[in-house]
């Protein structure tokens, strides 16, 4: 079969090599699944950096989630059947940028019906981090006001449909007028074109002074210190990565004299130490795309050898929405 593989750290489009290899064999426990899409996240390219918290060892196949079909099952595997369409993390070092991969059986869901391939594979990481960060860590509530940073992008769209869903005023940062038009798309009450506006005097405006309730920061750098300037009494705020390449140092006497908590959100712990949560996660998940409340913005659907490429212009931020491979 064919799978990119990283066989040196790099920059994505450098790093990344399409071989040819073994198709792999379910062990216990294991499904082996076709790959049918696989989502182009930001971890991807740390992977490839060798700057992600996890680093596999080389060589290795990035990717780190997918829409697959159930083609074999590993000795002990029950529950599941030949031919079903799931979706699942990956379980490096053999990732999703594959024509075939294995993954645990545990983690393995029945891919929504309301979404097409590329769409469920863009709702597991995306939607399942919005979902624990918004509701598990800061129990957004309807009504609070919710300013989203990257609000285009494959993590900041998802929170921006998951804040609306809730009930909440949902407030867009992007970078640019595509940009900005994708957020509007989404559902965004208010967007903030960072390039030309800026955020802190627009949410103050927008509440009347009050501030932000919960901030989404999947960027850290200046955009999670500037929401600093923004944010409510008894505000909250959700750090979710470092796109902008800058992780900030908290003023903790600042979050004490205003009153406000600083959340972390890793969700692939989840999967360790509450697996029934990542559970119910995904069964409200689709009930939300049944309904047609959530519905991820796959922007392009690349065929496999596009897939370096694709992971290269998602590190320089270039894209809109989310980006899919479909081997």
């Amino acid at each position: 079969m064919k799978a990119w593989r990283v066989h040196e750290n790099g920059e994505p489009r450098e790093a990344m090599r399409l071989d040819e290899v073994p198709t792999p064999e379910p062990g216990p426990g294991e499904v082996l699944l076709r790959v049918r899409a696989a989502g182009v996240n930001f971890p991807d390219a740390m992977l490839c950096r060798g700057q992600y918290q996890i680093r596999p060892p080389l060589p290795f196949t990035p990717g780190v989630e997918m829409c697959g079909e159930v083609v074999a099952l590993g000795e002990g595997v029950t529950g599941l059947e030949p031919a079903t369409r799931v979706i699942t993390p990956a379980a490096l070092p053999a990732g999703a940028f594959a024509e075939y991969a294995v993954v645990p059986a545990a983690g393995v869901f029945p891919a929504p019906d309301a979404l097409d391939d590329a769409e469920a594979a863009a709702l597991h990481i995306g939607y399942q981090t919005g979902w624990f960060g918004l509701h598990r860590r800061a129990a957004l509530r309807p009504g609070e006001t919710l300013l989203v940073h990257a609000a285009a992008g494959g993590v900041g769209s998802a929170a921006v449909q998951l804040g609306k869903a809730a009930g909440a005023t949902v407030i867009g940062v992007v970078g640019g007028p595509d940009k900005a038009k994708a957020a509007r798309d989404l559902g965004a009450d208010i967007v903030v074109d960072r390039h030309s506006e800026d955020f802190v005097a627009v949410v103050k405006e927008a509440t009347s002074g009050r501030g932000a309730n919960v901030v989404y920061d999947p960027v850290g750098g200046d955009a999670y210190t500037r929401s600093t300037k923004c944010i409510a009494f008894e505000g909250r705020i959700v750090v979710v990565g470092f796109t902008s390449g800058t992780i900030p140092a908290p003023g903790l006497n600042h979050a004490l004299v205003k009153n406000y908590a600083i959340l972390g959100l890793h969700w692939g712990l989840y999967n360790t130490h509450d697996p029934v949560a990542v559970r119910h996660a995904h069964d409200e998940l689709c009930r939300l795309a049944a309904a047609g409340d959530v519905k991820p913005f796959v922007s392009e659907r690349l065929a496999l050898g596009a897939a370096a490429d694709a992971v290269q212009r998602v590190a320089d931020g270039t894209t809109v929405g989310r980006l899919v491979v479909l081997p």
